[in-house]
């Protein structure tokens, strides 16, 4: 007994320093824990979302590659087929005080589908131009061409004559479907079209234009059981899907080819962007382009959402709309959202649902305004060429800042060494992004325009025989990994020696409140290398342009040879259908006044003001006699 007694008291006894010695343990090891977390977050702060959007683009590679090996290819329709089974009341569209159910956009295509089949006016394999403003209309119509097996071109709706024509002709397209409030403009090239072999459909309204072939009465009176997946058995998920025209500033559009894989990517930004079935998303942008289509329709298609789809935007009524229909994720691209900061304030700013904002070519300064005015809305800036190989998520929500160039301005070509390779830059230095050409990351290029297509490759970039995709963009990368768009190559030019980005000093002139919007560029002037700036300006409401201002403004703000030494006043500024200003006519008309007939003004340093530029200055500078 007592040899017990005395084990029993050294157990007893040793109790104590057991749990004090596993207390100790777990207190280093939770220590080691909590260190090598701060390690992490010092070191790697962004590690946690870092992590969690590696998973998800694992995750949605995993996805693509096995609808790809689906027999047949597994496509956004098929996803949209499969919603309209499972939830075929959830509503899909809202429009114009309209709700439309999967169910009934399911069956409105299937009628358009079949409509189309028994005329035998498309078939499989063909592609069909979608020339129609935002509506249920467009969204059905897609659906059944789609169904069909056809491929869609995409038309801008601001497209006429020459450039309608021409969108028609580089995609092939056998038929052109559009609606009664773009008719008229089909009228002025109908005969072209029809030379060229092709039909002019109308599937709603009425028109009374011949040689345009109505269909209403045919649509409504159709089946609504789905077409036969064999029209579909050809498509694989690298045929093409659709062709979306880039919207560039200058030129004729060009026709990017969107196959089935890119379209699948693109329709993944949602998920990416943590979207779910229960969101509803806003869709002002027009549908003809991949914004408003890819990352907005086809993206809520695979996320299985609502869309609250409107004409075009309209600030005045944009709140009121996302109040109305609760919405909680909105698009914005462009200028929409300086436009929405413009707005009047009301105490009804911060009243809304709104939780995310996704798009792209969102200023630092006009980020930083909505949050403030409309508060805590998580904008996920995005970047993304239609044609491009190759895209970024800031999922963070950091805001970004500019750097300086290192590009040629004058040729748009990047710097090169002496061994004729290209010239990476620093962290923390702006340049022009580029992204390796292979199987994973593929440029399937312009539809008929090898020159163009062509154009935006890049040859022996870090080694010989290498190839890449000339992005076109200016992009700046901090010592964090993040990237910033800066400008364009072609919005960026050189002045006495020195490289003028057009977005910093849009900025800068923004900052005065007299001035609503500025498009700054660069003209040139005859006996001078280079080209100075030059600025379109739209005043606010009410107010006049104050030179001496402007210029003490500038001044302080702006190194010599970034001032714009000629300002436009304009009514309106243009843009593209996606907001992007115009700058190519602007260009082209440079400073005359002959041709100019806006008020003009020239920045003056002798009397430090921006004078009238009249016709007697303008013969002084071009002659020289003025100096700049």
């Amino acid at each position: 007994n007592s040899n017990l007694l005395t084990l029993s008291g050294v157990l007893l006894a040793s109790q104590p320093q057991t749990r004090f010695s596993i207390n100790m343990i777990y207190s280093v090891l939770l220590g080691l824990a909590v260190s090598c977390l701060l390690f992490l977050y010092v070191r790697f702060p962004y590690f946690t979302q870092d992590f969690i959007f590696v998973l998800r683009t694992v995750n949605i590679g995993r996805l693509v590659n096995r609808f790809g090996r689906a027999s047949p290819c597994y496509t956004i329709l098929d996803r949209f087929a499969d919603i309209a089974r499972s939830h075929p009341q959830k509503p899909f569209l809202v429009f114009e005080g309209e709700v439309f159910s999967y169910r009934d956009a399911d069956r409105v295509s299937n009628r358009i589908a079949n409509a189309l089949r028994e005329r035998a006016l498309v078939h499989a394999g063909q592609t069909v131009a979608l020339f129609h403003g935002n509506a249920p209309q467009y969204v059905c119509t897609w659906l059944a061409l789609a169904k069909l097996g056809c491929t869609v071109a995409l038309l801008n709706t601001n497209l006429r004559s020459r450039s309608l024509l021409h969108c028609c002709d580089c995609c092939c397209a056998t038929a052109l479907i559009t609606d009664a409030d773009l008719a008229p403009a089909v009228a002025e090239v109908l005969p072209s079209l029809h030379m060229c072999g092709m039909s002019v459909l109308l599937l709603f309204g009425s028109c009374k234009t011949d040689g345009i072939v109505n269909l209403s009465a045919a649509v409504r009176g159709a089946s609504e059981e789905a077409p036969p997946l064999s029209l579909r058995s050809d498509i694989n998920i690298w045929s093409p899907a659709l062709y979306i025209y880039t919207s560039g500033t200058t030129g004729l559009p060009k026709a990017a080819v969107i196959s089935h894989h890119r379209l699948w990517l693109m329709s993944f930004l949602q998920r990416m962007t943590g979207v779910s079935s229960r969101d509803i998303l806003y869709i002002y942008l027009p549908l003809y382009h991949s914004a408003g289509f890819l990352a907005g329709l086809t993206g809520a298609i695979e996320r299985g959402n609502t869309v609250v789809l409107r004409r075009k935007f309209s600030a005045s009524r944009f709140w009121d709309d996302c109040r109305e229909h609760e919405v909680t994720v909105i698009q914005y691209i462009g200028e929409v959202m300086r436009y929405l900061c413009n707005t009047p304030k009301s105490e009804r700013d911060r009243d809304h649902r709104v939780r995310l904002a996704l798009g792209n070519g969102i200023t630092a300064a006009t980020w930083e305004e909505f949050l403030r005015r409309f508060g805590n809305v998580h904008i996920c800036e995005c970047y993304g060429a239609t044609e491009g190989n190759i895209g970024f998520l800031n999922y963070s929500g950091k805001i970004g800042s500019i750097g300086r160039v290192t590009f040629d301005p004058e040729t748009e070509e990047p710097v090169r060494d002496s061994a004729g390779l290209c010239v990476e830059v620093a962290p923390g230095e702006t340049g022009l992004l580029v992204a390796k050409i292979n199987k994973i990351a593929p440029f399937s290029g312009y539809v008929k325009n090898p020159a163009q297509t062509e154009k935006k490759k890049l040859r022996n970039v870090f080694k010989k025989g290498d190839l890449y995709f000339n992005t076109g963009d200016l992009i700046l990368a901090d010592r964090h990994g993040f990237l910033y768009f800066q400008d364009r190559i072609g919005d960026t030019f050189r002045w006495k020696g020195e490289n003028v980005s057009t977005t910093e000093v849009s900025e800068v002139l923004l900052m005065l409140d007299s001035i609503e919007a500025a498009n700054v560029y660069g003209v040139r002037v005859s006996g001078h290398e280079g080209r100075i700036g030059m600025a379109a300006l739209k005043l606010t409401d009410g107010t006049e342009f104050d030179g001496s201002a402007t210029y003490k403004h500038v001044k302080k703000l702006l190194p010599a040879y970034a001032r714009p030494h000629f300002i436009r006043i304009q009514d309106e500024l243009d843009v593209t259908g996606t907001f992007k200003q115009v700058k190519g006519q602007l260009v082209q008309e440079g400073f005359d006044p002959n041709v100019i007939q806006s008020k003009l003004f020239f920045l003056d340093e002798s009397k430090q003001t921006f004078v009238p530029l009249t016709q007697e200055l303008y013969s002084s500078i071009t002659n020289g006699h003025t100096r700049l």
